[in-house]
C-alpha cells in the first residue's frame, strides 16, 4: 500500500496521510462545485417553463458563456470526478473500513447479507435512469 514515496530530485516526501489529505481536499472542493453547478441549473439559468413564468417567454440564458445544457455537462463530469476520488479514498482506507465493519457487525452472515444489499442498492441507484421508462406528455 501507499506508505511513503520519496522524490529525490525535489526532496518531497509523500506519505499516506498527505495523500489522503489532498484527496479529501479535492473531494470537499468538488462537492462544493457540484452544489454550485446544481444551483446554477436550478435557480440561475432557468429552464423553459420557469423562464416563461418569470420573463413571459422562453429565454436562452448563459452564465460565463455556458448555456444551461453546458452547465449540466459540467455538473455530470464533476460528479464522475467525485466518484473517482471517492473510489480512491475508499481504496486507501479499505483496511480501516474492513476492521470497522467487522466491529460494527460481528455476525459474518449478517455482514455478508448487508454488504450484498448495499452493493445491489448502489448499482440500482446508478442504473435506475436507464431502467425506468420516462412518462411523456405532449405539450
Amino acid at each position: 500500500m501507499l506508505r511513503k514515496v520519496q522524490n529525490t530530485e525535489r526532496g518531497v516526501v509523500m506519505t499516506k496521510s498527505k495523500t489522503n489529505f489532498i484527496i479529501d481536499g479535492f473531494l470537499l472542493l468538488g462537492m462544493m462545485f457540484l452544489i454550485g453547478t446544481g444551483y446554477v441549473r436550478k435557480y440561475i439559468l432557468l429552464g423553459g417553463s420557469a423562464s416563461r413564468e418569470v420573463y413571459g417567454r422562453k429565454m436562452n440564458m448563459f452564465m460565463m458563456g455556458y448555456s444551461r445544457d453546458d452547465w449540466s455537462m459540467i455538473h455530470l463530469y464533476t460528479g464522475y470526478f467525485m466518484l473517482f476520488l471517492l473510489s480512491l479514498h475508499i481504496v486507501l482506507h479499505w483496511k480501516q473500513i474492513g476492521v470497522m465493519y467487522k466491529q460494527l457487525i460481528a455476525n459474518s452472515v449478517w455482514r455478508t447479507v448487508i454488504a450484498v444489499i448495499f452493493i445491489v442498492l448502489s448499482v440500482l441507484l446508478v442504473v435506475f435512469p436507464f431502467i425506468i421508462e420516462p412518462s411523456m406528455i405532449a405539450g
